[in-house]
């Protein structure tokens, strides 16, 4: 049976609605892989700088045009979400991510800096389609009162990707390179053999992600997955006809609460390997910050599984409000100071980032009823804040990499107002649920 997303007694198909647990299951999957691929960047990010001798702001073009994508294919991507259903989707996603990761193989053997940044486009691609697909379904396919526990026990997942992909990418990125295992910014003074064989550490791994994907995709498309029917479809577009986004408070300020989040989380990833490699914070080799970018994201997923839970009793709006307090304090020392406690207070933000995303993402949808998809669609577009963390390189060039962490600082400001006012709804379309399930 097909299903739709409605608004509380619009049921679009008859019949028991089942368990959504072993879609849930699926779907953490999903999320594991694009959390991995989108965490490698911040491997990507300081190993490209060594190999082709770039500065922090050519080298944060990965971030920019990874997340662009975001910004380009996120109308597309609700596009087919419309015509071909979740399932498919999904597929057709993790294909065009795959089809990104083995694009880094000629990338390597030329090397080039332009075909990389091709091939992380196309990589994003296929991400920002998983995103349009399984961000709403999570949210809507149970009770509205508990989307932003299920959500964050989903993302959960997505950050679990984000902590073992440091490690991996340390152990075949860093650790099967020169640049790599260089210490006190020696990785400056490579030879051109040398940057040749770090250029072509990186494509064993994205084989390896390239084969996960394909293998993923076709267990995917052996499952089955709720999906939206066509006359459903046709009946949620006639009642969108009748409504208008701009009147929901939570969405017009949630899109920006989304895309100013992204600046601070991607400019923090992306800048921690050469930040705790400073003599004056860590001192550490690319190979051994990339072990402390894992409990970066690590805190992220403990935050995550802590907060799909403590949410069942703690107002979502509350607990951002928290994190976002204690994430400014704690970036702001770590720009004060320097050392053990410097580093220490930068890794803890991950922690603070646990919820941010998947509650400012179900605050911002709440409401809507027949516009969920629309309203999701614009928040997953927001998600090319990420391309903006290319600021705080600039920043860095210019002032400093310690000082640049202002950057994401003065971020979370925004989300404490979102957390507090904005994220408060104007107007409530009903309670979303997933009708009913394949």
């Amino acid at each position: 049976m097909a299903a739709g997303i409605t608004g509380v007694g619009a049921p679009v198909a008859s019949g028991p609605v089942r368990s959504y647990g072993r879609a849930l299951a699926v779907l953490a999957s999903i999320f594991f892989m694009w959390g991995f691929a989108t965490v490698l960047n911040d491997i990507l990010v300081p190993h490209l700088r060594s190999v082709f001798d770039l500065s922090y702001g050519q080298s944060l073009l990965i971030q920019f045009i990874f997340f662009l994508a975001y910004f380009v294919m996120s109308l597309p991507s609700a596009k087919v979400l419309e015509r071909v259903g979740y399932k498919r989707s999904v597929v057709a996603g993790l294909g065009v991510m795959a089809l990104g990761s083995l694009m880094f193989v000629p990338a390597a053997a030329l090397p080039s800096f332009p075909i990389f940044l091709v091939a992380l486009f196309v990589l994003a691609s296929g991400i920002t389609l998983l995103q349009v697909a399984a961000n709403p379904y999570v949210a809507v396919i149970g009770p509205a009162e508990s989307a932003s526990s299920r959500l964050n026990l989903v993302q959960a997942f997505n950050s679990l990707g984000t902590t073992v992909a440091p490690l991996f990418g340390g152990i075949l990125i860093f650790n099967r390179s020169t640049s790599g295992n260089a210490t006190g910014g020696t990785e400056s003074a490579l030879t051109d053999a040398q940057r040749l064989a770090d250029a072509h550490a990186v494509q064993l791994p994205y084989v390896l992600i390239t084969l996960i994907l394909l293998g993923l995709a076709v267990i995917i498309w052996r499952f089955k997955l709720p999906d939206l029917g066509g006359n459903a479809r046709r009946v949620a577009a006639k009642e969108r006809a009748k409504e208008s986004l701009w009147r929901h408070r939570n969405l017009v300020f949630g899109v920006p609460a989304i895309f100013i989040y992204l600046i601070a989380e991607i400019g923090i990833g992306s800048m921690l390997v050469n930040y705790l490699s400073l003599p004056n914070i860590g001192n550490l080799s690319h190979a051994d910050a990339a072990g402390y970018v894992s409990l970066f994201w690590g805190g992220a997923m403990v935050g995550r599984f802590v907060g799909s839970f403590a949410m069942r009793w703690i107002r979502p709006q509350m607990m951002l409000a928290a994190v976002s307090v204690a994430a400014f304090i704690l970036t702001a020392t770590s720009i004060a100071t320097g050392g053990s406690l410097a580093m220490w207070t930068i890794i803890l933000v991950g922690l603070c980032h646990s919820i941010m995303f998947p509650t400012i993402f179900t605050l911002g949808i709440k409401g809507l009823g027949p516009l969920t998809e629309e309203g999701s669609g614009l928040l997953i577009m927001a998600i090319a804040g990420g391309a903006l963390a290319a600021g705080q390189g600039f920043l860095a060039d210019r002032i400093g990499l310690q000082l640049s962490f202002a950057l994401p600082a003065a971020c979370y400001l925004y989300v404490l107002f979102y957390a507090l006012w904005g994220s408060r709804p104007t107007h409530d379309a009903g309670d979303e649920t997933l009708s009913t399930l394949d």
